[in-house]
């Protein structure tokens, strides 16, 4: 057998992937993919990946994919013993609150994010001294300590909803500086916002764009609301992952641009190999620091368990 064919025991799975991973690097997933299918089995687990994840991961060991939330709430309608987060640490922190129950394993614990990292509970209590009475929404993007301080959690997708739900005249918006901004520019409510950002997502400029359609006339360009309000005004649709997901299902463009992280287009482009990724993205160091090598270890050493403190998962917020 030809060192470029994937052997046949793996064809199914090589086949859902093909479109995106060449055959020549197949075989050197197959060992630790065929470990993690048969450790699941035996420890009880299932495996998050997060639409950031490379294609190995998301299509070849998960069981449940998505936007960091819809994982932790799908873990919870499963029987699993384990859960293996496939993302980063707040997802992990998150995961474990809606499944105080189930051990969680966390591959590599120094898979961070930098928007998460930029506020700590203390920073929201200057915040509500600085502007009293205005109720904290936090972004589900934070640790379960920040969680902990505020008032109410929101996703990208419903972050207008929840603002205005609160029925309050202004409220804090953190951690996401530029999701702020534009939940503001869709609100009467005033925002005040917090100074962090997505380390992939701020990279992007309205610039890059304008060149984008320059070079591919026609091609719809959607944007993931962590980008600024100037690259929002730049494209045809701006969305959270799983919205754009669903914007590219029916509008089936003929070439489509995700201004988002770079393995998402890798992922969505397997489900929809007729339509053409331009690609025009940046890559998360922290979420590549996930490997199938590091999962099959955390489920043969059941290392990396998240814990949270008790007090702290009590105080935390409704999510919506």
């Amino acid at each position: 057998m030809s060192i470029l064919e994937p052997a046949k025991s793996s064809n199914r799975l090589y086949q859902r992937v093909s479109h995106v991973i060449p055959p020549m690097e197949w075989p050197a997933f197959e060992a630790d993919i065929d470990a993690i299918l048969r450790l699941k089995e035996q420890r009880g687990a299932i495996i998050l990946a997060h639409n950031y994840q490379t294609p190995e991961i998301f299509h070849c060991v998960a069981d449940v994919v998505g936007d960091s939330l819809l994982l932790a709430r799908e873990a919870a309608k499963s029987d699993a013993r384990v859960i293996v987060m496939a993302g980063v640490h707040f997802m992990a922190e998150t995961a474990k609150l809606l499944n105080p129950s189930k051990t969680v394993l966390m591959p590599d614990a120094d898979a961070g994010c930098s928007l998460a990292e930029s506020i700590d509970a203390n920073d929201v209590r200057v915040l509500r001294q600085c502007h009293p009475g205005a109720p904290v929404v936090t972004y589900v993007n934070t640790s379960a300590e920040v969680k902990a301080a505020s008032d109410i959690c929101c996703t990208s997708a419903n972050a207008v909803n929840v603002v205005e739900s609160l029925g309050a005249p202004r409220v804090i918006m953190i951690p996401d500086e530029f999701l702020a901004r534009n939940v503001a520019a869709q609100t009467r409510v005033e925002i005040i916002p917090w100074r962090g950002r997505c380390e992939v997502h701020e990279r992007f400029t309205a610039a890059d764009i304008r060149e984008l359609r320059e070079a591919h006339p026609g091609a719809a360009v959607l944007a993931h609301p962590e980008c600024s309000p100037e690259v929002v005004a730049e494209a045809d649709f701006t969305g959270s992952t799983a919205e754009m997901i669903r914007y590219v299902g029916t509008k089936r463009p003929a070439r489509v641009a995700l201004v988002t992280e770079c393995s998402m287009s890798d992922n969505v482009a397997v489900q929809y190999p007729e339509v053409e990724f331009l690609r025009p993205c940046a890559l998360c160091p922290h979420m590549k620091r996930i490997t199938l090598s590091k999962i099959r270890r955390a489920l043969e050493t059941m290392v990396g368990e998240v814990t949270i403190d008790p007090a702290i998962a009590a105080s935390a917020p409704p999510r919506r």
